[in-house]
Order: C-alpha cells, then sequence, then structure tokens
C-alpha cells in the first residue's frame, strides 16, 4: 500500500504552485487609495486615535451647533413640528406641551423666570 501513495513526491507538484515574488516587482503595483475622507468612525474601538484627538474632535462638534431650525422650534413648543407639517400634534407633544406651560406657570409663580 505505501508504494502506491503519491503524497510528498516532487512529481505531484508543478514548478508554478509556489513561486515567491522578487522584491523588485513587489513594490511596483499600484497602491491602494490611501488616507480617504471620513475613513475613521467615531465609536469604532480598533481605531487607533489617542484619546487627545477624540476629546478634541468632542470639542469641535460641541462648537458647531448643526441644530435644524425645525430642531430649535421644537424645544419652544413641542406641537410645532407637526403643525408646520400641516399635521395635528400627537398626544406626547400636546403633553409635553401642557407639562412645559405647567412649568413655567411653576416658575413665573417662584418669581425666577
Amino acid at each position: 500500500m505505501s508504494g502506491t501513495s503519491s503524497v510528498g513526491q516532487a512529481s505531484v507538484y508543478e514548478a508554478g504552485d509556489q513561486r515567491n515574488v522578487k522584491n523588485s516587482e513587489q513594490n511596483t503595483a499600484e497602491r491602494f487609495k490611501e488616507g480617504q475622507p471620513h475613513s475613521h468612525q467615531a465609536n469604532d474601538s480598533k481605531d487607533e486615535r489617542s484619546i487627545a484627538n477624540r476629546l478634541a474632535r468632542e470639542e469641535k462638534r460641541k462648537d458647531t451647533d448643526n441644530i435644524s431650525e425645525e430642531a430649535q422650534l421644537a424645544k419652544k413648543d413641542p406641537t410645532a413640528p407637526a403643525r408646520s407639517h400641516g399635521n395635528e400634534p400627537s398626544k406626547g407633544a400636546k403633553i409635553d406641551a401642557e407639562i412645559q406651560a405647567e412649568e413655567e406657570e411653576e416658575l413665573r409663580r417662584k418669581g425666577k423666570a
């Protein structure tokens, strides 16, 4: 049986199966596009940015308030976004407006607003 096995014999493998690339040809290939914008994700745990870089990015994010006009309007009046779109405000928005009005009234009574 041992005579019929062809494992390990040089005649089984062709010469081109395991060839190494020459050093002169190795660095001539076109490189992959490196340093693409927005390639770093803020919540990527494997990203190697330093803590200082992360803190600087958060500071920039806090400085630039990218809040839309609709979001600013919603902070003042919870029912405003629905009304601006021509819809009836949701039950939650109505409750939020009532709570906000009650809190403003409470602050007026206490003399803080």
